[in-house]
């Protein structure tokens, strides 16, 4: 059975505040609101992620998190930027994966709601879901709009990697978890099968190494734009150094197929063809195993203790039970069998939260990523750097999805997971946007600005002609317009 405390998130039943946490966050909203706009997405990254999520204040039986005090003043500070400086919502306009990312909010909320019939909890809980989810979003959204604003994310990126990966190996080596002292995470850390597990900031050890192991191809292109190869090089380090202190194979799994499909570069013209082969191998596996496909993640461990047993069982009992999340999702996963509620697969926890449309919607935010991605790289071809410059951003994607598969996004990891999405929309848009306006016709008229009396107009480009267009009037021997003959308008 799912435990009674994480039906509705759970969390301390007070505040739980240590006093430096206390002045950070006073730090943070001042800057927030102070500093020039660009650095507000910094303050609020640095709270994210060297900050425990249960640092907290609990108001009237609301959590509020740190991060969401954070992403409150960010939003208030965004609202005021496009009152006062008419600064757009978003960078480039609204896109199809902005489009789907409040579809998917949306059914998750409605889905919630009625799956537990709209109780005072429910309804708390999906108010918090909107204020970290959406908010998060939209915060990022707003404030990442230029390859500048990626860049400055991704030297966040870097220190905040760098000081987790430190406090890890010092976790690893004295099995002390330093931001334990802050309360809130247990300070002395998980040991499994001899190893110890190190979390830093996070909730949970394959959260950390996740987050370290998903940075690193994105560090990688950092160097490739040649900005800061000290910072590129730190944070690739800082970043595999987290996901091996995890002492887990799903962040271990997660860093190799980041490095492994930049490894597959030479092979990108292929790639249609190495999918579908994909797809047939997988029938075919299908027809001469015993077992049903999917239980090759079984099979699939790097640590000698890893539970890739459970995994594999876990997407089994969420098919064979399709009939009881399609529809709202389900809260009684807990029994189709043995701690089947612990849901450590995204794709799994998008289906149970939310139905068949949550999960179709996190499926389409993936599809739409990788096309933009495709599209933005075959309109840089010819040109192998541009080229690269994309191919970075599909490994940093395809490395997430492989950590879909053995942990689901609880704590503040998908903050990074909402930063990759933003970053993917942002980096594309001047690709995607070429093309169109290449395409048109007619060029813009630029709008100018009223002239005084007497000035000259400047001068526009011509309108489109047409062999038929300002066909002047024929005329008889008489010089008159011959009879039955109307000039067509231009």
């Amino acid at each position: 059975m799912t435990p009674e405390n994480l039906k509705f998130g759970g969390g301390a039943a007070g505040t739980v505040m240590h006093p430096l946490v206390f002045i950070a966050l006073l730090v943070a909203l001042i800057s927030i609101f102070v500093l020039p706009r660009k650095y507000a997405v910094v303050w609020v990254l640095v709270m994210a992620f060297l900050i425990p999520t249960a640092q907290q204040f609990y108001v009237g039986g609301l959590h509020v998190f740190v991060l969401r005090i954070a992403i409150l003043a960010a939003l208030i500070r965004a609202l005021f930027s496009m009152i006062f400086s008419h600064v757009r919502a978003f960078s480039g306009g609204i896109s199809s994966l902005d489009i789907l990312f409040m579809i998917w909010t949306a059914f998750h909320v409605i889905t919630f709601l009625i799956l537990f019939s709209f109780v005072p909890a429910a309804l708390v809980n999906q108010f918090g879901f909107i204020w970290d989810f959406l908010g998060g979003f939209l915060v990022l959204r707003f404030f990442i709009r230029d390859q500048e604003d990626i860049e400055r994310v991704l030297r966040t990126f870097a220190f905040i990697a760098t000081v987790l990966a430190l406090c890890m190996i010092y976790e690893h080596v004295r099995v002390v978890n330093l931001f334990g002292y802050l309360g809130g995470i247990a300070i002395q850390p998980e040991i499994r099968d001899g190893l110890v597990r190190a979390k830093g900031a996070f909730a949970h050890p394959l959260l950390a190494g996740t987050f370290g192991a998903t940075l690193v191809p994105l560090f990688l292109w950092y160097w490739h734009i040649g900005k800061s190869k000290v910072v590129a090089t730190i944070g690739v380090l800082s970043g595999t150094t987290m996901a091996i202190c995890a002492s887990s194979s799903t962040p271990l799994l997660a860093l190799a197929a980041g490095i492994g499909t930049l490894c597959f570069w030479p092979f990108r013209k292929y790639m249609r063809m190495l999918r579908w082969g994909v797809v047939v191998a997988l029938v075919v596996l299908q027809v001469v195993m015993k077992a049903p496909v999917w239980y090759l993640i079984s099979h699939i461990q790097v640590m000698g203790a890893s539970s890739s047993s459970h995994r594999a069982e876990l997407v089994d009992m969420f098919i064979r039970h399709f009939s009881d999340w399609w529809l709202i999702g389900t809260n009684s996963n807990g029994e189709w069998g043995f701690d089947m509620w612990d849901t450590s697969n995204q794709f799994v926890g998008e289906g149970i939260g939310g139905g068949l449309g949550t999960f179709v919607c996190f499926i389409a935010m993936i599809s739409v990523c990788f096309s933009r991605i495709g599209k933005a790289r075959k309109a840089a071809e010819g040109d192998p750097a541009k080229e690269w410059y994309y191919w970075f951003f599909g490994a940093a994607l395809f490395s997430h999805i492989v950590a879909f598969f053995g942990i689901s996004y609880f704590d503040q990891t998908r903050m990074a997971w909402f930063a990759l999405l933003v970053m993917i929309v942002t980096v594309t848009a001047p690709a995607l946007a070429a093309p169109v306006a290449e395409t048109s016709d007619v060029a813009p008229i630029a709008e100018t600005e009223l002239l005084p009396a007497g000035s000259l107009v400047p001068d526009r480009p011509p309108l489109p002609t047409h062999p038929w267009l300002n066909t002047p009037p024929r005329k008889n021997l008489l010089g008159q317009p011959a009879r039955g003959f109307k000039a067509r308008r231009s």
